[in-house]
Order: structure tokens, then C-alpha cells, then sequence
């Protein structure tokens, strides 16, 4: 038997130009949804646009993570002269302990 007798025995349908099918359409229809069963909708996200919902739900998250980084970037940045100068020593309850003063006898210069 020939090659192309094969191909088009087992092919699905009306054949093409040499038993090549061509690509079948998507049939427009609607998913089932039973009345029975839970009631959902299906996401609002498209294209990158997200609805305001989504944003209210993860905003107590992205504020904690946030704050929590950035007190871990002041503490691990805390030895850094130009840091404790212009941000930790004008924290009102802790500022006193990033406080350097050097006694002039131990003063060098």
C-alpha cells in the first residue's frame, strides 16, 4: 500500500490536499454551570488589568512584607556612619543608642 493511501485511511473526516486535514475551529460554546452547584465567576484578570478586589485583598501582605523589609534594610545597614546619622539617630525612642561620641582622650586626631 502507498504512503499516501495510509494517510488518508486514517484520516478524520473530509480529507485535505494530499490527506493533510486542515486545523478544525474551536466550537463556540459556553461551559456548562449547574444551578446545583456552587455559584462562581470566572476571574476578572485580563490582559494584565486587575480588578480593585484583588488589590484590597493583597494589600495588608504587600504592607507587611514591606515594612518588615524595610526595618530589616535600616538594622542590617546600621553600621554605616551615613546611615545612623541621617535616619536611625532621629528615631525618637532608640536614636540616643546610634549616638558615637568619642571622649577626646581617645580621640586621635
Amino acid at each position: 500500500m502507498r504512503p499516501t493511501m495510509i494517510r488518508r485511511a486514517y484520516g478524520l473526516g473530509s480529507e485535505g490536499h494530499h490527506g493533510v486535514q486542515q486545523f478544525r475551529q474551536r466550537v463556540p460554546y459556553k461551559n456548562f454551570k449547574s444551578q446545583y452547584g456552587p455559584q462562581y465567576e470566572s476571574a476578572k484578570i485580563k490582559a494584565g488589568h486587575y480588578d480593585i478586589s484583588y488589590f484590597r485583598r493583597i494589600a495588608p501582605m504587600v504592607t507587611a512584607f514591606g515594612a518588615s523589609a524595610g526595618i530589616f534594610a535600616l538594622f542590617f545597614f546600621d553600621g554605616i556612619p551615613r546611615v545612623q546619622k541621617d535616619i536611625l539617630q532621629k528615631i525618637p525612642v532608640i536614636g540616643d543608642f546610634f549616638v558615637h561620641e568619642v571622649p577626646a582622650e581617645d580621640n586621635p586626631f
